[in-house]
């Protein structure tokens, strides 16, 4: 089964734009030379960056870049705390898992004390999300005995091979292979009027007998749980309930995908399978651990881990070095102390709504919706019909970064505005996104006319 999803983002760079000038022409060139064809630039001018601050990034004639959409990032950019921490602690050890170092286990106890409701009971490190993932459906398939996968349709979860054939939004050349199975997205927007918890419940009970009924025992559902590549749906809080006991009355594992919604970003919990009130087996983590210092990873129940902990061997070299637990401590520290959870939902609300006021005056806002420091906003051709209007976002988002904020788009119809800013964005940065929108908006349609 392959992929319908184009691999192409809808602002990403076309080579060989005659209106790009001569030094980033040049520059391009040489990257395309050293780095080989499958890599992508943003935007259709790209941008050439030299530093990071707070939210905003900086390119070689100092001009700022407000960067509401690098979730890596998570606490800005350059967080002297966190930066301080790495500095400290490279001075001082930067060793793997296999020596004792009480800097992994105060991590473990930290990030386990966030699930207390859970019977989650173990983490293991890596260093990618990619990487957590794949470690993820590794003890499902030992767990259940299963290889069969259930993603949503324009799911993101990683690029090893194993997780890439259950990452559709990857593009047309990823086979999804026959062990994978794709619901639609929970979309309240084009579903309207339907009862969305039923209906995803149903979408996955259908899929699973797919598998069942293909002779493909069920391993795991597996989902980002503000399904931010399908057009960042959060609500209604509590949907997911229903699949994910589908899911293990199949003996299948939940595998929470929490490498963009987690960390505070919901303004509500540290996690955003929180707001839906279910119980993972195991929960994925990714960069935002470590505001950019590759470290991420797993929580795990007891149960998932048993057999696999028993018959494989783990072993990461670089993954749990002291260096990115170090950073990884900074963050949660930084959190805490400055009451980022609870800013999100501030400074969340305020972008949501300041967003939301502009469709009075701009009828290609279909719909606004988010949670915390998460916001989508998807652009329509016509409002009656619903359709994506994915020329007119790819003007917004490239609009929006000649006026100095940066973004990008999501979404089966590449029409959906993602905007995911650091959690420091303050009420102030937060307007000056509002009225760039605003600007953005009148300047796609004067050039659709």
């Amino acid at each position: 089964m392959k992929s319908t999803t184009d691999l192409n983002m809808v602002n990403a760079y076309i080579p060989g734009r005659a209106d790009v000038d001569p030094v980033t022409a040049a520059m391009i060139e040489r990257r395309d030379a050293l780095l080989g064809p499958a890599y992508r630039l943003m935007y259709e001018h790209p941008l050439h960056i030299v530093r990071g601050e707070g939210v905003w990034l900086i390119d070689p004639q100092g001009r700022r870049y407000l960067d509401i959409y690098n979730n890596v990032a998570s606490l800005g950019h350059c967080h002297p705390a966190v930066t301080e921490a790495i500095c400290r602690q490279v001075q001082m050890l930067a060793t793997n898992t296999r020596y004792l170092h009480d800097t992994i286990l105060e991590l473990a106890e930290r990030l386990l004390a966030t699930v207390p409701e859970t019977d989650l009971a173990h983490l293991m490190l890596t260093c990618t999300g990619s990487e957590a993932n794949d470690v993820a459906y590794r003890i499902a398939q030992v767990r259940t005995g299963g290889t069969g996968v259930i993603v949503t349709e324009t799911a993101y979860h990683g690029f090893t091979d194993a997780v890439s054939k259950f990452s559709p939004s990857l593009g047309v050349t990823v086979d999804l292979g026959a062990h994978v199975r794709l619901v639609p997205a929970p979309s309240c927007y084009h579903a309207e009027g339907t009862d969305l918890a039923e209906r995803f419940t149903r979408d996955v009970e259908a899929a699973i007998a797919d598998l069942q009924r293909h002779g493909i025992k069920p391993a795991a559902l597996i989902v980002d749980s503000l399904f931010t590549s399908d057009g960042i749906l959060p609500e209604p809080a509590g949907f997911l309930k229903g699949a994910v006991e589908a899911i293990k009355r199949a003996g299948g594992l939940f595998i929470a995908d929490e490498v963009q919604p987690g960390f505070g970003r919901t303004g509500e919990h540290m996690w955003g399978f929180q707001r839906h009130g279910v119980i993972p087996d195991i929960v994925t983590l990714g960069k935002p651990m470590g505001n950019g210092q590759p470290v991420a990873g797993l929580l795990a129940t007891a149960d998932a881990l048993a057999e696999f902990g028993k018959n494989s061997r783990y072993f990461n070299t670089f993954a749990g070095n002291t260096v990115s637990c170090a950073a990884a401590l900074a963050v949660l520290d930084t959190i805490e102390k400055e009451g980022l959870v609870q800013h999100a939902a501030r400074v969340g609300k305020i972008l949501r709504e300041g967003i939301a006021a502009l469709a009075d005056r701009h009828e290609e806002i279909g719909d606004v919706r988010g949670v915390g420091m998460f916001v989508g906003v998807e652009l329509v051709s016509d409002r009656a019909t619903r359709a994506p209007d994915r020329e007119f976002t790819s003007r917004v988002v490239n609009r929006m970064r000649d006026k100095g904020v940066l973004l990008s788009a999501c979404a089966k119809g590449h029409n959906v505005l993602k905007i995911r800013p650091p959690l420091v964005l303050s009420a102030e940065q937060a307007g000056m996104v509002i009225d760039v929108l605003d600007e953005a908006l009148t300047f796609a349609r004067s050039a659709k006319g």
